[in-house]
């Protein structure tokens, strides 16, 4: 229905309906208007506001139901518009996923319109009913010629009557796994097994379940680029299922449709990144958390929300089981798993597969002391690699293997430099430097994206001589190829994958073996399935260990185990796999548990720090960030709002330990020619936190349209930050 009939009584009713708002802006609940018959919550609309007319969801108010339009003008103090049109054909919005956006819009301190509409596909928030009414047939006719296969952009190609693909025999392990999920039902689970363990399947089987009782199952990625690779697998289990992606790789008529069928319970499993934790499933029985420890389930901007962390709330809120999965989970998710007998929070079931499906072994730990190799003698280069290092990669090459080398640094060195004057790239617009990139021969900031060309010589002095200093993939491979004469090099970054279709045939080009050895980043040592991969080095890791924010060390650790992971895969040749690290801090406590495997020595370790120190998980944190033109109208606005509500933090029990520390500018202090500072807020307990940043919004809102006219550019709270 898309015509506004009239009510029985002959007159309108007042509804309540969100629309899409910043915080600032003050439109932060439900507004009011008229329609000619009440309209059930979740029910899609177009509502004029100022003037425009654009999308927004029926909403549940206390009295709306209830009230006329005589009451309108009582209630509202002005004269309130008619709803313009009811995007029919679409079922109303679930009320388990409107209690999802009220509690994320609540908790992460957004306007309940803002998360709204934001979940939504772009495209739906464009099309009025007549367009959306052709886009739902077009999706019927589509449907109907084929009615049961995959609706993914990787067609499985099902019949009628799909084959039962040959499932893997179970370890003993994860029979365990499936058999205490059986047991404990509709709880959260951690699912901590080493790579290799057979995670994978563990959430086969279970979504093989939920999906033979009729529901659906949501299974949610960290990074669009482990997307493909575990739709084919699933698309091949599940063949004859229909099967969607939700990500930001998808063209938005696909995000529409994709998410069109969740709604109307048409996809059986939806296999999504961090924004699919909002989609609509009314049938929901199961949700996965693959990788559960990585950071890109924080959102950064906008609303600041944790993909894992709402998706333990959904399912608590639909009564379903949820399941977390990592070879090193966050502390966080540790602290959740622990007994409280054992210091922890007992509220996750922990569920352990330490061991290799197929007796494969983790491979063998190498601390290449940087302080005690061999140094070049007078004259010579120094070398990619020390020379053993070198020397056992050759020997894999020689023997048909396959190495990897991670350098978590892309560009051909982060900085040029001139030895003359001292002159250094730097970025004109960030606090930062332009990256060497010699392929293009550019300087490009990689946190603006301001890039141009190489100076032929020093812009201060005018010195010719000017040179790289550093190294990134870029000059990693160049000197591995000078190194390794006669070995097929590959490298693996954003740089070399930016193009559609890039990183998928380097992948392919390295599951050929038309690859000796692959340089990357971060993006190689996740998620990855390299059968040949024997040998993995890491290249100058030891950076984290010395930053300043309290969660590197457990970031770093986890890049390093899952880079070793990525090694010795293939039983065949796990026995001499190994993983090298090349340090000149070989004794650190990190390397050492890495060496021995030993998560749980490192995670207690961590969990004692940081219980010292007050930090997550034993205290919440929630941080006041601010933009301007200069840095001095960033930070004076931090300051006042710190002052503003120094009367709420009086109020605060004495117990919460309430904290609101002193504005600091941020790590990276100038973006894009934008001043950038922020105010740490902590709390030891999170209901104070909360109630106090409640009070603090509207005191912090009113202030902010003060301090605009001196430079304030925008703010914002990022509740549970990952960086500090």
């Amino acid at each position: 229905m898309n015509r506004l009939d009239p009510s029985p009584e002959g007159g309108v009713v007042r509804i309540g309906v969100v629309v899409e708002a910043p915080q600032h802006s003050g439109l932060l609940g439900v507004l009011d208007y008229l329609c000619p018959t009440a309209l059930p919550p979740g029910t899609l609309v177009r509502v004029p506001l100022g003037r425009r007319v654009v999308t927004g969801v029926v909403w549940e108010t206390q009295d709306a139901a209830q009230a006329t339009a005589d009451d309108a003008p009582a209630s509202a103090g002005f004269q309130l518009k008619p709803v313009a049109e009811v995007l029919g054909g679409l079922p109303p919005l679930p009320a388990t996923w409107r209690q999802l956006v009220a509690f994320a819009a609540a908790y992460y301190q957004r306007s309940l319109g803002e998360m709204a509409l934001m979940v939504l596909p772009p495209e739906l928030r464009q099309l009025d009913a007549v367009q959306l009414q052709r886009r739902l047939k077009r999706l019927d006719k589509a449907l109907a010629a084929d009615p049961v296969g995959d609706a993914s952009p990787h067609p499985t190609g099902a019949s009628a009557e799909p084959a039962v693909p040959a499932l893997p025999e179970l370890s003993a392990q994860q029979a365990q796994a499936l058999q205490t999920l059986a047991e404990r039902g509709a709880q959260p689970f951690l699912l901590w097994g080493s790579t290799g363990s057979g995670k994978t399947e563990v959430y086969l089987r279970r979504a093989q379940q939920a999906l033979d009782a009729g529901q659906q199952v949501l299974m949610m990625v960290p990074e669009i680029n482990l997307t493909p690779q575990l739709e084919a697998r699933v698309a091949e289990r599940f063949a004859g299922r229909r099967i969607v992606s939700l990500h930001s790789g998808l063209t938005p008529a696909q995000r529409l449709r994709h998410w069109t069928m969740a709604l109307q319970g048409q996809a059986d499993l939806v296999l999504g990144t961090r924004l699919s934790v909002f989609t609509p499933l009314p049938r929901l029985g199961l949700i996965v958390v693959d990788e559960e420890h990585d950071p890109s389930y924080k959102q950064q901007d906008g609303a600041r929300y944790s993909a894992r962390d709402l998706a333990v709330y959904r399912a608590r809120l639909e009564g379903v089981p949820v399941i977390l999965g990592s070879a090193t989970p966050s502390l966080e998710s540790w602290h959740n798993a622990l007994p409280v007998a054992e210091g922890g929070a007992g509220r996750y079931v922990r569920l352990t597969m330490p061991e290799r499906i197929g007796g494969g072994e983790m491979p063998r730990v190498r601390l290449l002391d940087q302080s005690r190799a061999l140094k070049p003698t007078m004259g010579q280069a120094q070398p990619p690699l020390a020379r053993e290092l070198l020397a056992a990669i050759a020997a894999r090459v020689e023997r048909g293997e396959q190495s990897l080398v991670l350098l978590n640094r892309r560009g051909y060195a982060p900085v040029l430099h001139c030895s003359d004057c001292g002159w250094k790239s730097g970025c004109p617009h960030c606090s930062a430097w332009r990256v060497f990139h010699k392929a293009d021969r550019t300087l490009r900031c990689h946190h603006c994206g301001f890039s141009a060309r190489v100076p032929h010589a020093c812009p201060d002095c005018g010195n010719q001589d000017i040179q790289p200093v550093g190294r990134g993939t870029e000059r990693l491979e160049e000197q591995l190829a000078e190194a390794l004469p006669g070995a097929r090099l590959g490298r693996i970054d954003a740089d070399v994958t930016r193009h559609k279709g890039a990183l998928e045939a380097q992948l392919a080009s390295v599951h050929a073996g038309e690859v000796d050895v692959l340089v990357g980043t971060q993006m190689v040592a996740k998620g990855h399935d390299f059968r040949r991969i024997t040998l993995v080095a890491a290249v100058n890791p030891d950076a984290a260990l010395f930053a300043s924010d309290f969660r590197a060390a457990e970031r770093q650790f986890a890049l390093l185990l899952q880079a070793a992971g990525r090694a010795g895969r293939d039983a065949d040749v796990a026995g001499h796999s190994e993983m090298w690290i090349q340090t000149w801090h070989a004794t650190h406590p990190l390397y050492q548990a890495l060496r021995d495997y030993d998560f749980e020595a490192f995670a207690a370790r961590q969990l004692q720090e940081r219980q010292m120190a007050g930090m997550p998980p034993y205290a919440s944190l929630a941080m006041l960030r601010a933009e301007g033109k200069t840095q001095q109208a960033a930070q004076a606005f931090l300051e006042a709002a710190a002052q503003a509500v120094q009367d709420l933090v009086a109020q605060a029990p004495e117990a919460s330990g309430l904290i609101l520390y002193p504005a600091v500018p941020t790590p990276v202090q100038r973006v894009a020619n934008v001043e950038r500072a922020q105010l740490m807020i902590e709390s030891a307990q999170r209901a104070v936190l909360q109630r106090f940043l409640n009070a603090a919004q509207p005191v912090w809102l009113a202030l902010a349209q003060q301090h605009r006219r001196n430079g304030l550019i925008r703010w914002a709270v990022d509740v549970d930050p990952l960086a500090i």
